[in-house]
Order: C-alpha cells, then structure tokens, then sequence
C-alpha cells in the first residue's frame, strides 16, 4: 500500500484523516490532492510516527538536519539534537551521519523521536566503499541499493536519492563556469562515481527498481538537487536546471508507478531569483511538493546563515516551496551543537509562519490573531505560549522587571497600549 496509490483508488487511509484533521482541510480535497502528486505523507510501511502532510493547500513544514561526522560521533548528543528540533517545531528530521557507526545511530534516531525521518542512502554506500577500500569512489550499485534496502525495512519515511544526475550532465558540468562545481555532498559521491567509472548512475538507470523498493515500502522519494548552486553567481545556471529537467521526468514515472515523490531545490539563490525558482520546478515537475534548502540569499554571513535562509525561505513558501529544509549559525563552518539546531529551527518556523501568514492560511492567521489579543491584554504567559521561544522571550521580561504587569521596562510608564486603553 502507498498514500498515493490508495487515494488513485479513492479510499481514505487513517494517515489522510489525521493530516485533514491537524490541517483543517477536508479530507476528500486531500485525497484529491495526493492522487494527484501535489501533496505527500512520508510514512513507511514499517513505522508507527506521528505523520505530517508536505505540500499543496498545506502548512510550510520545517525539516532540521541532524547527523555525526567522520570527526564528531556522539549518540547522546545527536539524540538531543532530535529532540530540541522537534520540541521547537520541527516536523521532520533528517539523519545525515557519516560517521564510523551511522547504522546504528540512525536505528536510535529512529525509535527516539515522532515524527517522520529521512536519510541519504548514498552516505551509507559510500562509508562502506571508504572501509573495505579506501575509497568513497569504489562503491557499487550493490552497495547502494544494499543500502536503500535495508533502511526501507528499517522504517526510513524518506529518502533524498540523486537520480537526475546522469553521465550526459556530468560531462557538460566540466565546461560550465561554475565557480563553486559541486556542493552537495551525495552529488559529489555519484558525479565523481560516474566520472571515475565512466558508467552511468545506478539510481538513473535503475530507477525501476529504485520504484519498486520504494512503493513496497512507501518511501517518499525526495529527489536530490545533487547540482544545487553552492554560491549566488552559480544560480539557476544550466547544469542546475538541466538537472531539473531531468528530475521532472523522473517525478511523472514515480507518479505512474504510485510512489510518492517530492523534489530539492536550491540553495543559494539571489532573492529576485527565488519565486522564478519555485515556479519553474513547479512547472517541471508537475506540482510536486517542492523541498529547499534556505535558499540563502547572501554568501556574507557566515556565522548567520540562519538568517539568511529565513529570509529566502519566507519567499520561497510564498512562491511555492512546501518544505524548509533548515539552516543553522553553523552552515559552512562546523556541525552544529544542541544551541545551532534550536536556533536553526526556530528561524525556519518563522519563515514557515511568514509564508503561511502572507498565503492566508487560515490556522496561521488564528495564531497571530491570538497573539495581538495576549499583547493588548498584557497577557505575558499567553504571549509566551505563542511564541516560537516562550523560554527567550520570558527571560528578557524578567532581566528587567517593571513594577506592575501592564508596561515593559522598553516604555514604563509611556506604554502606547496602555495609555490608548481610555480610547477603545
């Protein structure tokens, strides 16, 4: 059984049901809307989670990235990290390690938090090539799909997979004038693969098969941007939107096959480039749910990329996106600690509200509605139960206390609120 096959059918699965109720939408639209690819429910057959819809008429949801290093390997700590992304509203997690016991930590990511979970399967393959050989670029289609395989049965709700990258485009990428080449990490692993063995993409050639391990299990197949712009002047280029082309075929015979799919975007991006962006890849790709990483949309701030990606991600969901990918202080300079995921979450759910706000979402608009209310009350504890970060913002409260509830330490006495009250 896959969503997307049962809604074709035009039954109602208990996954639906929960997604209409949480999002306020009927269910038969629903249904509508995943028969027709333009909204997904990540949920593997083999795991009970507490399911989230992506996509079309829904909620922007937010997915942190959380994962050990080859240099950095604590269980503990990613487990943490989980648990912080979720508890400041993320409403997925993507386990991304790379490090010398990634099965295991996957397998205690997954029994540790609800919600659904992704991976990157290729990361797998390519540890394994590196132990027994040396050498990330001695993998082999065994290894891959090995790899897919078994976390399909281990419960993975959905996997990023490169498969629009092909031996054409690798060999048109080395005359492109880019000035970043590659950034995504799996798009470096199959390219190089590629270019190393001159053979083509396993998930290319054989997304067949790739389709049918994925509908046994109902994987969401996330297509991975593996020639994403790794700066701004690298945007929305040739090799990008080729790549693009190539990942809107392979949307429409996942729809044929009844898997769900969805689709990467960039990336870095300049901000009037954004809303182009998310309307082409809507285009291409016939309505799928459209996942971006930021987009950041200044190469300046190190440091701030939380920033940055907040800023383009309020764009992209208002233009089309359906799924942020987070982006922490720590992009481009180290893993992130338990502070950088809470900080990376929370600049994307404000990016997810914005968005959610300007395209009239009902459920967004009730939230702010709540919120003007709580301030004109100088309701502070329902302020802070509104708020992204009740903890922070209670907390400046109290740094400087007033003698009475009805004013803050920014304008006493002379609170505009206050003083207006008279003239309601």
């Amino acid at each position: 059984m896959t969503q997307i096959r049962e809604a074709k059918k035009g039954n109602i699965t208990k996954e639906m049901e929960s997604v209409a109720q949480a999002e306020n939408i009927d269910v038969n639209q629903l249904k509508f809307l995943i028969a027709n690819g333009n909204v997904v429910i990540p949920k593997n057959i083999n795991r009970d989670t507490n399911v989230c819809g992506i996509g079309k008429d829904l909620s922007t949801k937010v997915n942190a990235n959380i994962g050990s290093s080859s240099k950095m390997e604590d269980i503990n700590i990613e487990i943490e990290k989980a648990k912080v992304a979720v508890k400041y509203g993320a409403d997925a997690i993507m386990d991304l390690s790379t490090g010398p016991n990634l099965n295991s930590f996957r397998r205690e990511i997954l029994n540790a938090v609800d919600v659904p979970i992704g991976t990157v399967p290729i990361y797998e393959a390519g540890v394994v090539a590196q132990n027994r050989s040396g050498s990330v670029l001695d993998m082999s289609e065994d290894d891959i799909f090995t790899a897919i395989l078994n976390q399909a049965k281990e419960g993975v709700d959905f996997m990023t997979l490169h498969c629009g990258i092909n031996k054409d485009l690798v060999n048109k990428l080395k005359s492109s004038n880019r000035a970043m080449g590659i950034v995504s990490r799996g798009g470096t692993f199959i390219s190089s693969w590629i270019n190393n063995s001159n053979e083509e993409n396993p998930l290319y050639s054989n997304y067949d098969y790739l389709l049918e391990i994925a509908f046994d299990y109902d994987i969401t197949l996330s297509l991975g941007d593996g020639l994403r712009p790794g700066s701004l002047q690298d945007a929305s280029d040739i090799p990008q939107i080729q790549e693009l082309i190539n990942l809107g075929e392979l949307v429409k015979r996942a729809h044929d096959f009844n898997v769900q799919v969805m689709v990467e975007g960039p990336g870095h991006v300049p901000y009037n480039q954004i809303a182009a962006n998310m309307q082409i890849e809507k285009t291409i790709c016939h309505g799928a749910p459209f996942y971006v990483l930021g987009p950041i949309v200044t190469d300046l701030a190190p440091g701030y990329d939380h920033i940055t990606s907040a800023i383009g991600g309020t764009l992209a969901a208002v233009s089309g996106a359906d799924f942020l990918c987070y982006v922490t202080p720590a992009e481009h300079l180290s893993l992130p600690n338990l502070n950088d995921v809470k900080e990376g979450v929370i600049a994307s759910k404000i990016a997810a509200q914005a968005a959610d706000v300007a395209l009239g979402l009902e459920s967004a608009w009730i939230k702010e509605k709540k919120m003007a209310k709580a301030r004109k009350n100088f309701d502070w504890k329902k302020q802070f139960s509104l708020a992204f970060d009740g903890e922070k913002a209670a907390s400046y409260r109290d740094s400087c206390p007033v003698e009475n509830d009805e004013m803050c330490s920014m304008c006493g006495e002379y609170c505009a609120i206050k003083i207006a009250k008279d003239l309601d």
